[in-house]
C-alpha cells in the first residue's frame, strides 16, 4: 500500500479483507488499485475492494482481469498520489505481466515487480519462454542501482538456499543470507530489496557471470549463451 495519511493506493490485492482492515485503521480512502498479472493471489480482491470504495483499477493489456478496469501496456504512465508510474511489460512467469516503475518516490526509485522478480531469484515460467523471462529480467537489471524491489512474496530465504548452492564462494551472497536469516528471526521481512543488491546475489540474473555458468553446466551441461544457462538455472530451482 502506498498513502499519503488520506488517499491509498494498494498493489496486487489477493484478498481483499486486510486491505479494507488497513484502511480503516489509518482512515484512508482507497483511490486506485494496481495489477501486475492475472493470478488470483494478486487479484482474488480486486472486485471486492472496487466494489466497497469506487477506486480505479489498472492491469495489464493482454491478461484476463476482473472487469471493468483500465488496461495499461508498455511505457504508459499512471498518476499515484502526485506520482508518476511507468509501465514495463516483462513477460515470463505470465504472458502478459507489467511491472510499475516510478523514477523518485522519497529520494529513490521504487518497483512494483510483482512476480517476475523476487530476492535472490524470479517467477516460474507458467506461460512465458526462457527467452522472454530473461529478457525482462535484464530490463529490470538495467534499472538504477538503488530501485527498490518490492515484490510479491516473501520467498528471500528459500531462495538464497538455491543461490548459495549455484554460488557457494559469492561472498556478498553468503553475507546478504546471514543479514536476511537474523531479520527473518526478529520478525521482520527481507524487502524490499535492491536492483544493486539483486545484481550481486539473484543467479537468475548473472546468468552471464563465470560462476554461474559453471554450475550451470554441471547441473545440466547448459550452454555458455546466457539463454541456456537461464534455463538450466529455472529448470534445477524447479526441482531444488
Amino acid at each position: 500500500m502506498l498513502h499519503d495519511g488520506q488517499a491509498a493506493w494498494v498493489v496486487d490485492p489477493g484478498d481483499a479483507k486486510p486491505v479494507l482492515q488497513a484502511l480503516a485503521a489509518n482512515g484512508l480512502e482507497l483511490r486506485g488499485i494496481l495489477v501486475t498479472h492475472h493470478h488470483p493471489d494478486h487479484t482474488g480482491g480486486v472486485s471486492e475492494l472496487r466494489d466497497a470504495t469506487g477506486a480505479a483499477v489498472f492491469g495489464p493489456y493482454r491478461e484476463a482481469m476482473p472487469e471493468p478496469l483500465r488496461r495499461v501496456a508498455q511505457d504508459e504512465t499512471i498518476a499515484v498520489l502526485g506520482l508518476s508510474f511507468q509501465v514495463i511489460e516483462v513477460p515470463g512467469h505470465t504472458a502478459g505481466h507489467i511491472a510499475y516503475f516510478c523514477p523518485a518516490m522519497d529520494g529513490a526509485p521504487l518497483l512494483f515487480c510483482g512476480d517476475t522478480l523476487f530476492s535472490g531469484g524470479c517467477g516460474r515460467l507458467f506461460e512465458g519462454t526462457p527467452a522472454q523471462m530473461l529478457a525482462s529480467l535484464e530490463t529490470l537489471a538495467a534499472l538504477p542501482g538503488d530501485t527498490r524491489v518490492c515484490c510479491t512474496h516473501e520467498y528471500t530465504l528459500s531462495n538464497l538456499k538455491f543461490a548459495t548452492a549455484v554460488e557457494p564462494d559469492n561472498a556478498t551472497l553468503v553475507a546478504y543470507q546471514r543479514h536476511c536469516l537474523d531479520l527473518r528471526a526478529a520478525g521482520l521481512p527481507t524487502l524490499p530489496s535492491t536492483i544493486s543488491q539483486e545484481r550481486a546475489i539473484n543467479p537468475f540474473l548473472r546468468s552471464a557471470h563465470a560462476t554461474v555458468v559453471a554450475s550451470a553446466q554441471r547441473y545440466s551441461a547448459a550452454q555458455t549463451a546466457s539463454e541456456g544457462v537461464f534455463a538450466a538455472l529455472r529448470s534445477w530451482k524447479n526441482q531444488f
